[in-house]
């Protein structure tokens, strides 16, 4: 009998030693795999009538450190918002202020350039019509920056559907893994590999916006967003809603009705609190309509510089160098003035108009005398006259208001970098850790040569319970 029980415990340990060997298989397999949780084999002594009888396989135990890995979502969440700020801005004021000049500041140092030439000539029609292009290259630089900011909403308003869509996508299939990794636990199967897949979906949705993970009793999870509303429970899953605009224009704003909100089961979720989802609608509906409106006010002061002020013989209600699309700017039309501006037709001879006029002034009815530059002299000085962008702004010429524009957006960028910085070496911290905590090759290996080791013991102690066995027999 005793033999018999020698046979079984040595049975038993190859099982196990088998049931080892392929998870430490899959551990190296997995060691590289974005969720891969490493696994270990669950043992524990059996017995039979109070005798030992080996050891029995109880289950594969999945390890993961949900403190470790709920900060590590915590700052690549983070990471992902300062990215697309970052990256954004950068891109837009690549555009804005190019680094090989051209910027609206140099647009508008060309143009008292070309005044300056045009004074000290007033009859040279050369000098005038480089004046008029100046004029021009300031009109057309205001109109596509105006444009670009706008663009850059559009793209930010896609991005933003795009995560909604995702994140949408991601929590129907963790209702669905809500139900099988329950029943896989009751049936008695491993739920290791559906608990890898809950991970990644996990940390794509957080990717996206902020969240709190709270697992409970049975495998299911439930999701809360940071302001606690409840985006998945268990196999309801709850979902975002954003439609995405064709287009996108200075008028149109979230709070408005012109751009679509963030809803989640048709109710608002005004801020999504961070994550690419919250960067999105944060340059969309704050950070850019601020730009595009500084933007309308430099737009609306170049207007008013090169205007009735300047030009005794304009009336007030009468455009001047600079128009709002065809016909004189009105104040309460403030927002999309820079992308509508224009030259006026009169001193544009390509529409019907004269340069002279760019002399004598846009009101002027009949040519004045050819040496007389006193208007020019004006121009010059409406633009060099110190004057704040706004009600709280610094006083500054014309080129200097369209610096700070540009300083300004400087400002977000460099600010949006730092952040960026900050959360990747953040992020970058805990995911070595993480990592650090996961699978380890050499510790694997090691483990696969322990394995071999108890595997050959246990094959040994079968030879020698049948060596033993045959002896008998042949007594």
């Amino acid at each position: 009998m005793s033999l018999h029980l020698a046979l079984g415990n040595a049975l038993s340990g190859l099982a196990a030693t088998a049931r080892m060997a392929e998870i430490v298989a899959a551990n190296l397999a997995g060691a590289q795999t974005d969720g891969y949780g490493r696994r270990t084999v669950e043992l524990s002594s059996a017995s039979l009538e109070g005798r030992g009888a080996g050891v029995r396989v109880d289950g594969i135990a999945r390890h993961a450190d949900r403190a470790l890995l709920a900060e590590r979502r915590e700052a690549e969440t983070a990471l992902e918002g300062d990215r697309m700020r970052a990256g954004l801005l950068r891109g837009l004021e690549g555009v804005l202020v190019p680094a090989d000049g051209g910027g609206l500041a140099d647009r508008i140092a060309a143009l008292e350039t070309a005044l300056v030439a045009a004074a000290a000539d007033p009859a040279s029609e050369p000098r005038l019509g480089s004046v008029l292009d100046a004029l021009e290259a300031v009109a057309t630089g205001l109109r596509e920056a105006a444009g670009e900011v706008q663009a850059r909403r559009a793209e930010a308003d896609a991005r933003a559907a795009h995560e909604v869509q995702e994140v949408n996508a991601a929590l129907a299939e963790l209702a669905r893994l809500n139900a099988a990794i329950p029943s896989a636990r009751a049936a008695g199967r491993d739920a290791a590999g559906l608990l890898d897949q809950r991970q990644v979906l996990v940390d794509r949705i957080a990717r996206a916006l902020p969240l709190r993970e709270v697992e409970r009793p049975g495998g299911a999870i439930v999701l809360f967003t940071t302001g606690g509303a409840t985006l998945l429970e268990g196999t309801r899953a709850s979902r975002l809603g954003l439609a995405p605009s064709q287009t996108v224009t200075a008028e149109q704003t979230a709070a408005a009705g012109g751009l679509s909100s963030l809803t989640l089961d048709g109710r608002s979720l005004a801020d999504p609190g961070g994550g690419v989802l919250g960067a999105a609608l944060g340059l969309r509906d704050r950070d850019l309509p601020a730009l595009g409106d500084r933007l309308d006010r430099l737009a609306a002061d170049l207007v008013e510089r090169l205007g009735s002020g300047a030009d005794p013989l304009l009336p007030a209600a009468q455009a001047g160098l600079l128009v709002d699309g065809d016909g004189p700017a009105q104040p309460e039309r403030l927002a999309g003035l820079a992308g509508r501006i224009a030259v006026t037709a009169a001193v544009d001879p390509g529409r019907g108009g004269a340069l002279w006029r760019l002399r004598d002034g846009p009101g002027a009815v009949s040519p004045g005398p050819p040496g007389a530059g006193g208007q020019i002299l004006r121009w010059l000085d409406a633009l060099a006259a110190p004057r704040p962008l706004g009600p709280d702004g610094q006083p500054a010429p014309a080129a200097g208001l369209a610096a700070t524009v540009a300083s300004g957006l400087g400002r977000q960028r460099l600010a949006a970098e730092d952040a960026e910085g900050f959360a990747a070496a953040r992020w970058s911290t805990l995911r070595e850790v993480e990592l650090a905590r996961g699978v380890s090759t050499d510790a694997e290996l090691q483990m696969l040569l322990r394995i071999e080791q108890a595997h050959a013991a246990h094959t040994r102690i079968i030879a020698a319970v049948d060596a033993m066995m045959r002896r008998l027999t042949e007594i």
